[in-house]
Formats: structure tokens, sequence, C-alpha cells
């Protein structure tokens, strides 16, 4: 048998980050996804997940790992299909690795992604919008929810970038404009509404200070973990 575990460890420590120079978002994804993966192979084989051995890791094991994903936590089937790529990039990693393992590495890279529908996406009215910019109270929490709210509503940005957003990335003057960096390391760099600008005034005035430098800080000051609102991804 073949202990994964280093591999793992190499593909995560190494390979993402100095070889193909993943971003942060990139890794903490594949990490959950080896997380569940191997949390799943333990249970399944009756042993603690850094047990678990390579060849125990077959295409059998895989499909019923996805099937869990949609059956057991309801996982939709894009997040299903991320899931599956993250372990296909592992063992290609493998591959190059474990010569004796070829087989097992290809009939997992066979595993064909899910196809779906994409839903039409709806929108709100310009009133239900500005309901919900409404809804906070004038507390410090409030305005931060509101300068956040206004921020989702002005500029469409993604939740994990909302809440990764860094002070240095907010210019007030001349023109309010506000940096985002997005998936793929895909930066954009957008002019803001004078009514956002002006929230986000009342939002840095009270705003607590310390050691981070993230524009938006928890009930603890804090800044959210793995640069999302949920401390664990579905």
């Amino acid at each position: 048998m073949t202990a994964i575990a280093p591999h793992v460890s190499d593909f995560l420590r190494v390979r993402l980050p100095v070889e193909r120079n993943a971003s942060a978002h990139t890794r903490a994804t594949y990490s959950h996804a080896f997380m569940l993966l191997f949390e799943f192979a333990a249970r399944r084989l009756k042993c603690s997940p850094s047990s678990v051995e390579l060849e125990q890791v077959d295409s059998k094991l895989v499909m019923a790992f996805l099937d869990h994903l949609e059956r057991g936590r309801g996982n939709g089937i894009s997040s299903r299909n991320a899931r599956l790529a993250a372990i296909k990039s592992l063992f290609r990693y493998i591959e190059h690795r474990v010569p004796s393992a070829i087989d097992q590495v290809r009939r997992i890279l066979a595993i064909p992604t899910k196809r779906s529908t994409s839903r039409l996406v709806g929108y709100l009215t310009r009133e239900e919008a500005q309901a919900i910019i409404n809804a906070p109270d004038s507390t410090a929490t409030g305005l931060r929810d509101r300068a956040m709210l206004h921020l989702a509503v002005a500029t469409g940005i993604r939740v994990s970038e909302l809440v990764g957003l860094q002070l240095d990335d907010l210019v007030l003057q001349p023109q309010p404009t506000l940096t985002i960096h997005g998936k793929g390391r895909r930066e954009r760099r957008l002019p803001l509404w004078r009514e956002t600008a002006t929230v986000l005034k009342r939002w840095l005035r009270v705003r607590p200070t310390g050691a981070s430098l993230h524009l938006f800080l928890n009930d603890r000051g804090e800044p959210h973990v793995s640069g999302k609102l949920s401390p664990e991804p579905a």
C-alpha cells in the first residue's frame, strides 16, 4: 500500500502555491474538497483520514463520494463538479509521482462532469433593492451592513470578493473608486455612486481599529473566515 497523505501535502504546499501560483481562494477550495473526500473515505473504510491509502481512493470510491455530495450533503451539480475537478487535479499530480497508479488515475480522470441546466437569474426592482439597503439600523453593525449592501447592489460584487476587500482597495478622493480582486486574479476598478461613497465613509468612521487591513470586519473586529460570510462552505 502507498500512503496518499504526503502527496496531498505536497500538492497543497508546493504544487498549487509554488508551481502553479494558485490563488488563496483556489487553495482553500481544493483543501476543503480533499477534507470532505478523506472524511468520507475514512467513514467508508472504517479508519482515520490520515490512514487512507492511495490504492483505496479508486474511481469507485470517488463516484460514491460524488453521490454522497449530492444526496447526503445536498450540494448542487456545480459544487459536485468543482470538487471532482479538484480531485482530478490531485491525481494528475500523483500520476507523475507514482507510476504504478497510472491505471487507477486514468479511471478517475475518466469520471465525467455532470451537465446542469442554468437557471435564469432574477433581479430586484429599484424599490426592493432600496428596501433591503434601508433595513440595517444606525448602529456600527448596521452601518457596516448598509455599506456592504450598497456595494453589492452598485457593483454586483461576489460575496467572497466583498468580504475580502482591503482598505487600500477603496479610494474616496478625488473620484470614489473600488478595486475588486476577482477569481483567477482578475482585477477590475469600478467607479462608485456618490451615495455609496457616503455610506462607506460613515462605516469607516465607526470601523474598529486594529491589525486587520480588511475593509469589512465581523462583530469581533476580525475579517471573515476564509473570505466568506459563513464559517464553513457547503
